[in-house]
C-alpha cells in the first residue's frame, strides 16, 4: 500500500514515487472521497450528462471521476501512481484477494477524454456549497451569511492543448513555465469554502473582471432572497 502526501500547487517536473509502507486507506481511498461525493450523486451526474459507462472498462466513468479528484489533491505525484493508490483503496474496500490492474498512460488519457469536463463541473456545482452552522464564528452578520468574492490563477500541465485553451503568462524573460487557468469563486468567510466557482482562460476578461475585494451578505436560508453587495 502507499501513502499520498498532499503537495502545493506547483506542478511536478518528474515522475514522483510515493513513500512505501503506509496504507492508502489511512489517508485517501474511494470511501473517503465518496463521503463528500456520494456514489449515487456521481452516477446521477454521469447519467444526466450522458457520460455513464455503457460497457465495463478497466476505468469506468465513476472511477475516473474519483481519480480526477484525487489528481487535484496530489498534484506532485505521477498520474499512474495516484491511480494505483486509488485502486488499492478500492481493492481493500471490496476484495483484497483480487489483483488490481493499473492501466497505462494511453488508457488513462482515453478515459479522461471520454469523461470530459461537464460531469465534474456539474458535480462541483451540485455538491459544493456553504456549510457554516449558526455557531460558526465569522460566518454571519445579523442573520446574514457573510461571503466574499475572490479569484486567482493556477498552473496546469505544460501541454499544447492547455496553452491554446487557457494561455500562458509572461515572465521577466520570455514566458512562464506553465499555462494557467483563472478562476473566481464565492468564499464563505467563516469556513473558507469556495463555491460557485467559474473557470476560464488566463486572459478571459469575463473571469478577470470578477476579481477584487468584495463582501456579500446573503440570507441564512441557503443563499435565497435578495443579496446585499458592497465593495470594501
Amino acid at each position: 500500500m502507499c501513502h499520498l502526501n498532499p503537495g502545493g500547487v506547483e506542478m511536478a517536473r518528474t515522475l514522483a514515487e510515493l513513500p512505501k509502507g503506509s496504507r492508502i486507506t489511512d489517508y485517501v481511498s474511494l470511501g473517503v472521497l465518496a463521503k463528500t461525493f456520494p456514489f449515487e450523486k456521481v452516477k446521477s451526474v454521469l447519467a444526466s450528462t450522458g457520460k455513464d459507462s455503457i460497457r465495463q472498462r478497466d476505468l469506468p466513468a465513476h472511477v475516473v471521476v474519483y481519480y480526477v479528484i484525487a489528481l487535484a489533491l496530489y498534484m506532485q505525484s505521477s498520474y499512474r501512481e495516484v491511480l494505483r493508490c486509488l485502486l488499492e483503496g478500492v481493492q481493500w474496500l471490496l476484495n483484497p484477494a483480487v489483483r488490481i490492474k493499473v492501466t497505462g498512460k494511453s488508457g488513462i488519457s482515453q478515459a479522461r477524454t471520454r469523461l470530459g469536463v461537464e460531469p465534474l463541473r456539474q458535480l462541483n456545482d451540485e455538491v459544493i456549497g456553504p456549510i457554516a452552522t449558526k455557531e460558526t464564528k465569522g460566518a454571519w452578520y445579523r442573520g446574514w451569511r457573510l461571503v466574499s468574492l475572490d479569484g486567482s490563477t493556477m498552473d496546469v500541465a505544460d501541454e499544447g492543448v492547455n496553452e491554446k485553451a487557457f494561455g500562458r503568462p509572461t515572465a521577466s524573460r520570455g514566458q512562464s513555465a506553465f499555462p494557467q487557468v483563472r478562476f473566481v469563486s464565492l468564499v464563505e468567510n467563516g469556513t473558507h469554502v469556495l463555491f460557485g466557482t467559474q473557470v476560464g482562460g488566463l486572459w478571459d476578461r469575463r473571469i478577470g473582471s470578477g476579481q477584487g475585494d468584495f463582501g456579500i451578505l446573503e440570507s441564512r436560508d441557503a443563499l435565497s432572497g435578495r443579496p446585499l453587495l458592497f465593495r470594501i
